[in-house]
């Protein structure tokens, strides 16, 4: 099988060589459609589009990502051609709960209630460590409420009035753009804390500016060309970084690699169940991420492609 890997997937190289497959290791502009013509599989992150434009004409039956979302990858295209697409559910979601909770215990210590609004594999993992915590926790998750009822849901309006520190962990589509917008935020208390570690245009960007409330961005409209104003005014600024821990990698490159070749198996480490805030706090430090952008927002990409991977609690 002929397999292209974007260059800056951890942990990978190698594996499928000693398989017996062919192997080429590109950056991400390095996928264009000359290169991809013959090759029969993509393993990418979120840098790589995969649409019509980059596959038109191409062999490829299999793109396997390297991460949670698939906002890259036209689904509707590849399914009418054939093409099958997996992705890496859950592998970063404790990274990016140890990034939410380590900036909950250094900018909102005595924080009284935290909303997550979407209750996926990252929600659900920010849910159970707060509340392992003693934290009081409200939930919004509109598709889930409709599957299991409303008992442990509320709206997101509702988390905007009660809670002081709000959480973001939804996936991009049509009911989730621009999401965060004046008319919500102007529910929400000046003196909350706002995290948006989800995708970047949940947010209207010019509504962030204009709101008063204190803000922790990892996900921007525009990445890697982000605003400026915003990135002065966020109290944590960090260039998409939050699920970038270790033993994510780990388990997104396992299950990427597991998609396209069943034949491998790659150990993935385990989840804590329940480490305490102080662990919590102590295992990652946002603010010196954020220092980094904010010292160098033109080395957007490079910040985040040089990362150098956190390990999460244990």
């Amino acid at each position: 099988m002929r397999i292209l890997i974007e260059s800056h997937i951890p942990f990978i190289r190698g594996i499928a060589e000693s398989a017996g497959h062919q192997v080429k290791y590109l950056e991400p502009d390095e996928f264009t459609p000359e290169n991809v013509k013959d090759a029969d599989a993509l393993i990418i992150r979120t840098r790589t589009k995969c649409n019509a434009s980059l596959l038109e004409g191409s062999k490829v039956k299999r793109i396997a990502t390297a991460t949670i979302g698939t906002d890259h990858i036209d689904l509707d295209y590849c399914s009418s051609h054939g093409i099958e697409v997996f992705n890496a559910p859950g592998c970063n979601a404790p990274g990016v709960a140890q990034y939410v909770l380590s900036i909950i215990a250094r900018l909102k210590p005595d924080c009284q209630c935290i909303g997550i609004i979407g209750v996926g594999h990252v929600g659900s993992i920010v849910e159970r460590w707060a509340r392992s915590n003693g934290l009081n926790v409200l939930l919004c998750d509109p598709p889930r409420a409709a599957v299991e009822g409303n008992e442990k849901f509320v709206s997101a309006d509702e988390i905007a009035r009660r809670c002081d520190v709000i959480t973001f962990h939804v996936p991009l589509d049509q009911t989730t753009h621009h999401m965060i917008n004046r008319e919500w935020l102007s529910l929400v208390s000046p003196d909350a804390l706002i995290i948006n570690a989800s995708r970047g245009s949940i947010a209207d960007t010019q509504a962030l500016l204009e709101a008063p409330q204190t803000l922790a961005i990892d996900c921007w409209e525009g990445e890697p060309e982000i605003n400026r104003g915003l990135l002065r005014k966020a109290a944590i600024a960090t260039p998409h970084i939050a699920g970038y821990s270790l033993e994510g990698k780990q388990r997104a490159t396992a299950m990427a690699l597991h998609a396209i070749l069943p034949e491998i198996e790659m150990s993935v480490p385990p989840v804590a169940e329940s480490p305490s805030l102080t662990q919590i706090r102590e295992s990652y430090d946002p603010v010196k991420d954020s220092e980094a952008l904010k010292l160098n927002p033109s080395q957007f990409e490079r910040l985040r492609n040089q990362y150098d991977y956190r390990k999460e609690p244990s």
